[in-house]
């Protein structure tokens, strides 16, 4: 407990960055129903931030070397601030959607800097027990935070009003509290070519990750709103998805440790498939079963890219695990970009249902490329991987190549959730 105590400055700028964001992700989409937006419109708002997402990876190491850590945090911090503000001045999709890009963007820095911090902070003696508080952290304020929606309601200004609050208080702990001055990240090239000659599945894994939770955030609560659901259950059912992202992260690690990881990733595709399977075609307007519903797909859609992400270290060479972390979460965000396009426009034509159906097309797909890349080549040995599982979150992963801390031995980083490799 010693060893968290000096970090708590940072977890607690974490709990409230996160939580803002989370609760901005749901309630923007809650906000354009009101508004009038189509399910369409929405999903193309919803992957303006997803793009601004990309870019923020793409360039957030060379912030970092430019300026330094508090000073990058503080200018994208008052920028997020300011687009979430902008979004209740002007009601119109083409601001939203500029608007969304930037926080988007901001949000990848934000996320980037406080995890490399943290991965600074850290020896490799207490890495896993920080990243796992840091996890906590993370469930804990996502999940309060959509509570809020239901406690200040959709309309009005006041939910904008809280999420400018709270992206702008997430720069006080660090500053009042936290002293530090972290080294900056190391240059790094991106070579997506070389990723994928590492792992195709890893790669096709991480994009299929993105096609299907980021239409969860986007549109679940369009889908939620659809079946008659309150905005009381509305956060439940968002809640419960995330949460269950939790749930399974730990034992599908552990038994891909010990067993061919790819097996592991085949069974929670498989789990995916059948969750999506029964939202749509079982569950029906209930709110209970919709509930369950989406815990189970959480718990087995969330964990594929930690499982995907570390099957690929299994296949990195020295030196490549840095670029294994980059274009993971580089392919993440294509799909999350792509995402919730695709299924706004199906839940346009047919209905919200269509959600679940398109990411049963998406998820069954992966499930039979898995079984050919099997196929194709074999597993690596337990005793010969160069990685083991880690739970992580994404941008954590992008970032784990910092150096470790002098009195510590550095070892190459496992890698967050993603999917990963063949």
């Amino acid at each position: 407990m010693s060893q968290i105590r000096p970090l708590v400055p940072l977890l607690v700028t974490a709990g409230i960055l996160i939580g803002g964001n989370g609760l901005l992700a749901t309630f923007i989409s809650l906000r354009g129903l009101r508004e009038g937006f189509s399910p369409s419109v929405i999903g193309l708002i919803g992957a303006g931030y997803n793009i601004g997402f990309a870019i923020g990876c793409v360039y957030v190491t060379r912030i970092l070397r430019s300026i330094g850590h508090i000073r990058t945090f503080s200018a994208m911090a008052a920028l997020a601030a300011a687009a979430s503000l902008s979004m209740a001045l002007v009601i119109d999709p083409t601001v939203w959607f500029a608007m969304r890009l930037l926080a988007g963007l901001c949000l990848a820095s934000l996320f980037a800097t406080v995890e490399s911090w943290l991965n600074a902070r850290v020896t490799n003696d207490n890495r896993a027990r920080t990243l796992s508080v840091y996890r906590l952290v993370d469930l804990g304020s996502v999940t309060a935070a959509q509570y809020l929606i239901p406690a200040i309601g959709v309309d009005g200004f006041g939910l904008f009003a809280v999420i400018s609050m709270a992206l702008s208080l997430s720069l006080v702990p660090i500053s009042l509290a936290d002293r530090s001055s972290p080294a900056p990240p190391e240059a790094f090239r991106f070579d997506l070519k070389a990723l994928w000659s590492v792992s195709p599945l890893a790669t096709v894994g991480a994009i299929v990750v993105g096609l299907t939770t980021a239409p969860f955030r986007s549109l679940g609560p369009i889908y939620a709103a659809d079946i008659g659901l309150s905005v009381t259950a509305i956060a439940t059912f968002m809640s419960a998805g995330i949460i269950g992202g939790v749930v399974l992260q730990y034992p599908l690690g552990l038994y891909s440790d010990r067993l061919d990881r790819r097996r592991i990733i085949l069974a929670a595709g498989i789990g995916s498939l059948v969750s999506v399977l029964y939202l749509a075609f079982f569950a029906g307007q209930d709110e209970t079963r919709n509930i369950i519903g989406i815990f189970l797909f959480g718990a087995f859609a969330m964990p594929l890219y930690s499982l995907c992400s570390a099957h690929a270290n299994d296949h990195a060479a020295p030196g490549q695990h840095a670029l294994v972390s980059a274009g993971i979460l580089f392919f993440w965000s294509l799909g999350a970009i792509v995402g919730p396009l695709g299924a706004s426009l199906l839940i346009d034509h047919f209905s919200s249902r269509a959600l679940f159906l398109y990411m049963s097309v998406v998820l069954a797909g992966f499930i039979v490329y898995t079984l050919l890349r099997m196929r194709a080549r074999g597993g690596v040995e337990i005793g010969r991987r160069q990685s083991r599982f880690r739970a992580l979150l994404r941008v954590s992963a992008y970032f784990n190549r910092l150096p470790a801390r002098p009195d510590t031995p550095h070892t190459p980083p496992a890698h967050p959730q993603a999917d990963k490799q063949d």
